[in-house]
């Protein structure tokens, strides 16, 4: 069997450390035998959800460090399965709006249900509201990282504006879909200012360096930061230190990094001499131009 080329589709200069050390690595190192046993994507994905739910369990028991540890040790398990079925479907060819959807809901479902075995353990009602407001803004902070990700990756590419996703009857891809372009509209501009240019590729690597500190910072709103904040509140003592960070330091690292990488952009398009909705003195027509 041939075994399939490293994946290129993550640019590394943006990618969490545990990612190209730990996830990636061992994802790698599983595709051959899973793709040898015919294993699709989706059965792996619903496998990490099962990890993810035995993780929410072993937190349930935070108060004893080994069962924080073993909860820690079963989100890395997780987390591997999370980047392995993108790996087999972009192998396979079996990539699916379905499956894309699938792996965000598997992906919240694992993060929900460790939000409920610490809230039921706590107890109280602070304890609830604390993880239904945490829940609520990890589900904005998790959707627009990916958004922007992507967006990164296909500029990066020198591709502009994205095709529209294709038309799907499920109404849980329709929900994925439509939080995902929820900043589309904000970065129109740009894509349309690189979907202007003859040469879009010179554009691209500078898009590439100016955003990638912005992305570096964004990048810290990744399952696997969660995850060490999840072991390291619950080694505290205090599961609700983990729910705070969610609403106070990752909230204004998304806003700020959304602001930034916004800035990135209109400087770019400032750079060019052209505003969005304008054509250049090139494009002019000769009456223009006299």
């Amino acid at each position: 069997m041939t075994v399939p080329p490293p994946d290129r589709s993550r640019d590394r200069r943006i990618e969490d450390p545990t990612n190209l050390w730990i996830i990636h690595p061992a994802g790698r190192v599983l595709l051959p035998g899973f793709l040898a046993r015919g294993i699709s994507a989706n059965a792996v994905s619903f496998g990490g959800l099962a990890l993810g739910a035995a993780a929410a369990l072993s937190f349930s028991q935070w108060h004893v460090w080994p069962f924080a540890l073993l909860g820690l040790l079963l989100s890395v398990g997780w987390l591997i399965a999370d980047g392995l079925d993108g790996m087999i479907a972009r192998a396979t060819g079996t990539a699916s709006p379905l499956g894309r959807a699938l792996d965000g809901l598997c992906d919240h479902g694992v993060f929900a249900l460790i939000y409920i075995v610490l809230a039921v353990s706590i107890g109280t009602v602070e304890g609830w509201v604390l993880a239904w407001a945490a829940g609520a803004a990890h589900a904005v902070q998790a959707n627009l990282y990916e958004s922007e990700r992507a967006r990164f990756h296909r500029r990066c590419k020198g591709i502009g504006a994205a095709p529209p996703p294709a038309p799907s009857r499920n109404p849980l891809v329709r929900l994925y879909d439509r939080a995902a372009g929820m900043l589309d509209g904000l970065a129109a501009p740009f894509d349309a200012a690189m979907g202007r240019q003859r040469d879009p590729s010179r554009l691209a690597l500078e898009y590439g360096a100016r955003a990638t500190r912005p992305m570096r910072l964004l990048s810290l709103l990744t399952a696997n930061v969660r995850v060490s904040a999840i072991f390291l509140a619950c080694l505290a003592g205090n599961p609700r230190l983990f729910w705070w960070f969610e609403l106070v330091p990752l909230t204004a690292v998304l806003v700020i990094g959304l602001f930034w990488h916004r800035a990135v952009e209109a400087r770019l398009i400032r750079s060019l001499g052209t505003q969005p909705g304008q054509t250049s003195n090139t494009e002019q027509s000769p009456t223009q131009r006299t």
